[in-house]
């Protein structure tokens, strides 16, 4: 085990796999010399060459469909999406392609190709480039759908998704980038719909995705100085989602906030509400499900604004405050 950061366990997971299998390859704009706009590909195309770190036109269409045809030969593509918001002119072959083909072919085509893409606020990087669309692919039958907080699981889910025969969409907060935490040294898998306790906890169920994940466990350092033990699931996989672990951890403490960074309305937050909702967990309610996502607004640009925009911390803690006082 050593601590490293988010981006360095990424780095690990594609060095990994394109040491292990010669069809592993990489794409995306400026991820060679340059190392992505985020510096995660940073000295890989010195190791692996142009050949098989491609740096591409600024064309997230072609990038895309060019994966899906790799895929369909038995190659192994990761491409790179720069930020999450462009994955909108990619929609095309990856919702009527990428998440289709299995399912025309009758099981006889394999797509194991993996997105890679960058989203959030918390840069400045205002309304065109700090989006959280990751619903909008999750909405897709066909597609995968991952979304780690983590270095720890952003690695393990990385070689899992790689390894994985069907379309894999990865989403990586860009303020996670700079996060740290335990991972081993060498090649681990995480299982893709396997959700993780963050922190176990009694009084209050904070299902959390993304960044959120790691506010949701400073509220809770902030919560368990006033007695209040907060319980902070982290989904990991949004599609196939662990409903089970969100259902049991309710049912134990009988209060849900759940906490999203994207657009509260038609957001994924809904889901995990629904979850709660139309499951055994409802029965054990003490309070109404409590949803925090992001204000139905474009990214402002500066900071206080942007920060007003998405949940903090001391929303989070709010919101447990005033669920424990209703008890």
């Amino acid at each position: 085990m050593r601590e490293i950061t988010y981006s360095e366990a990424i780095r690990e997971a594609l060095t990994e796999s394109m040491r292990e299998n010669e069809d592993v390859f990489m794409l995306g704009e400026d991820i060679g010399v340059y190392g992505g706009a985020f510096g995660v590909s940073r000295g890989m195309v010195e190791e692996f060459g142009e050949e098989r770190v491609r740096s591409t036109p600024i064309a997230e269409s072609v990038i895309a469909g060019a994966s899906v045809g790799a895929a369909m030969t038995g190659m192994r593509p990761v491409f790179e999406i720069q930020f999450s918001d462009f994955v909108t002119i990619a929609l095309d072959q990856i919702v009527n392609q990428a998440a289709k083909i299995r399912y025309m072919y009758g099981g006889k085509a394999k797509i194991p190709l993996v997105m890679r893409t960058p989203g959030g606020s918390g840069t400045g990087a205002a309304a065109q480039h700090s989006q959280s669309l990751e619903n909008w692919t999750a909405h897709v039958p066909g597609l995968k759908v991952i979304q780690p907080a983590t270095a720890y699981d952003a690695k393990g889910l990385l070689h899992a998704a790689i390894e994985d025969d069907n379309p894999v969409m990865f989403y990586e907060h860009k303020l996670c980038y700079r996060t740290t935490s335990d991972v081993p040294e060498g090649k681990y898998t995480i299982p893709i719909g396997a959700a993780d306790i963050k922190r176990a906890g009694t009084d209050i169920s904070v299902v959390a995705t993304g960044i959120m994940v790691h506010k949701a466990l400073e509220a809770a350092e902030l919560l368990a100085e006033e007695g209040i033990q907060i319980e902070v699931v982290d989904p990991r996989t949004l599609v196939p989602l662990d409903k089970q672990t969100i259902v049991e951890s309710v049912m134990k403490t009988g209060k849900a906030v759940v906490v999203t960074e994207a657009v509260k309305r038609s957001g994924f937050s809904a889901e995990l509400a629904s979850v709660i909702a139309e499951n055994n967990s409802f029965d054990f309610l003490d309070a109404p499900i409590v949803r925090l996502a992001g204000e139905e607004i474009p990214m402002p640009y500066h900071p206080e604004l942007e920060k007003k925009a998405v949940p903090q911390v001391e929303d989070i803690v709010k919101a447990c405050r005033n669920l424990m006082a209703d008890r």
